[in-house]
């Protein structure tokens, strides 16, 4: 008898342990990350970047498009085209440069400054084609009657100062007596002036919109957060940490952006490493409204934390409802009409210029 109950403890005990094993094995399961489905292709950026293809449409290659999901209809895609920047007096200090005959555009781009940047601010050279009469970057294959040079008057750096505006003229200046034109600047203290004028408008009416999708269970792995964007458009940035919904236009800044951890990004191991808050964002200024980025915004917040079991909320941890997000898209209207009733609409060249 006394074997049997001893058989029987062993038997007893043996199962208790099997059970404390099986439960610490569950509950270790439970704190890994979620991890994809399948293991996640290597994926390579696709973020666009001036002068590649016009990338898919969102939704396309696999996954459902959060565009396709609103009850409003998507964007015709537009034509592949290359948009330069090019030089505009509602943001630029603009000098002209003359010449007493055409220059060779050859001759041109062997004296231009090596580099187009005055301090934190951008310029830009344009030459008036003798033939086609269209201002224009110099080429090598045609010839220029006329110049004319602009710096920028402000960016998210901050107002075009006195040391910058300096630094331009210099440049500009060398260039000038290199290829025998004579320039005629603005005057610096006016162009400083409208600079910072442009500059307190920009930082009144400049926004980006970003909403904090945060676990509410489990933990995620970079790999599972990459299949779930995926199902709704978003494909590799170029920034580890990074995912974006491209826009349809050829170098224009995507309509979405998530985000989250870099360093999860760069572990060895994404699939254990573990993150509980992305962030979801726009860049309004940047942003076309004929792409409906608020609407893609507020569904894209709703999609990915359904399926991501998270919550949805702001800087502060708030929870986010709709009538949140109505009041934000009362306030955005407002911003877009000051921004177009200063010729500067969201999306334009200019603007994006303007809030880079």
């Amino acid at each position: 008898m006394s074997n049997t109950l001893t058989i029987a403890l062993a038997s007893l005990g043996g199962l208790v342990l099997a059970g404390v094993v099986a439960h610490g094995a569950w509950q270790a399961r439970r704190a890994d990350p979620k991890r994809a489905e399948r293991p996640p292709e290597r994926l390579e950026p696709r973020e666009p970047v001036m002068g590649d293809p016009v990338p898919p449409a969102s939704g396309e290659a696999g996954g459902t498009s959060l565009l396709a999901e609103l009850s409003v209809p998507a964007p015709e895609r537009r034509a592949n085209r290359r948009v330069l920047p090019r030089l505009d007096a509602l943001i630029d200090s603009i000098a002209t440069l003359t010449v007493e005959a055409p220059v060779a555009g050859a001759q041109v781009l062997v004296h231009l400054p090596t580099t187009r940047r005055a301090g934190g601010k951008p310029f830009m050279i344009e030459g008036l084609n003798s033939e086609s009469g269209e201002w224009e970057p110099p080429m090598a294959d045609q010839r220029y009657g006329e110049f004319q040079a602009g710096v920028q008057l402000a960016n998210r750096t901050g107002a075009l100062n006195e040391i910058e505006y300096s630094e331009f003229v210099q440049k500009v200046q060398a260039f000038a007596d290199a290829i025998g034109a004579m320039p005629d600047f603005p005057d610096m203290l006016e162009a400083v002036a409208a600079a910072r004028e442009l500059d307190q408008f920009a930082g009144a009416h400049d926004a980006q919109l970003a909403v904090h999708l945060r676990a509410r269970g489990s933990a995620w792995s970079v790999g599972y957060i990459q299949q779930q964007a995926g199902h709704h458009g978003f494909v590799p940035g170029v920034v580890p940490g990074r995912l974006v919904m491209p826009a349809l236009d050829e170098g224009a800044p995507p309509v979405l952006t998530l985000s989250f951890d870099s360093q999860a990004a760069l572990a060895d191991d994404p699939n254990l490493a573990a993150v509980r808050d992305v962030m979801l964002s726009f860049d309004v200024p940047q942003t076309d409204p004929s792409a409906q980025p608020f609407a893609a915004w507020q569904a894209g917040a709703l999609a990915l934390a359904q399926g991501m079991d998270a919550s949805v909320v702001d800087d502060h941890g708030r929870a986010l409802c709709a009538e949140s997000f109505a009041a934000i898209g009362n306030e955005l209207g407002q911003l877009y009409a000051a921004l177009e009733g200063r010729d500067l609409a969201a999306g334009s060249p200019a603007a994006r210029r303007l809030f880079s």
